[in-house]
């Protein structure tokens, strides 16, 4: 075999083991009712959760439990998942900025009983950038 041969097997090699090592860590979408479903199959990987938070009239997030002076790393939530499944949320660690205003929410974790622990919240808010009012604005023909 030629040493160009050898190289370019040891680059594929390495390519494969990179594609296989970072695959075993992915963790999948999935609604709440087959996180409990794989909760109660033993399976205990991580599971991406993504939802919305039940709001009352005035469009307030309602269920949120977060006490800062009572113990800053514990938060809990409920989250209707695109199944419109609820499920009651327990985070270990303080409530992410701007959850209130957060437009849709994917959480990463598992189910521990009846309550999904999750380990990360990633939140999507509404845009900060608002169309501004340009009544009587005049392009320039320069």
């Amino acid at each position: 075999m030629k040493k160009s041969h050898i190289f370019v097997l040891a680059i594929i090699a390495v390519a494969a083991a990179i594609v296989f090592s970072t695959t075993a860590d992915a963790s999948v979408y999935v609604g709440f009712g087959e996180a409990r479903q794989r909760a109660a199959e033993g399976n205990t990987t991580k599971v991406h959760v993504v939802g919305k938070l039940p709001r009352d009239a005035q469009k307030r997030p309602v269920g949120l439990e977060y006490d800062p002076l009572t113990d800053p790393n514990y938060f809990a939530f409920t989250l209707v998942d695109t199944n419109r499944v609820a499920q009651r949320v327990i985070y270990s660690n303080p409530k992410p900025q701007d959850f209130d205003a957060s437009e849709q929410v994917v959480i990463t974790g598992c189910m521990k009983g009846q309550i999904f622990m999750a380990d990360n919240i990633l939140l999507k808010c509404p845009s900060k950038y608002v169309k501004k009012d340009l009544d009587g604005a005049t392009a320039s023909t320069n």
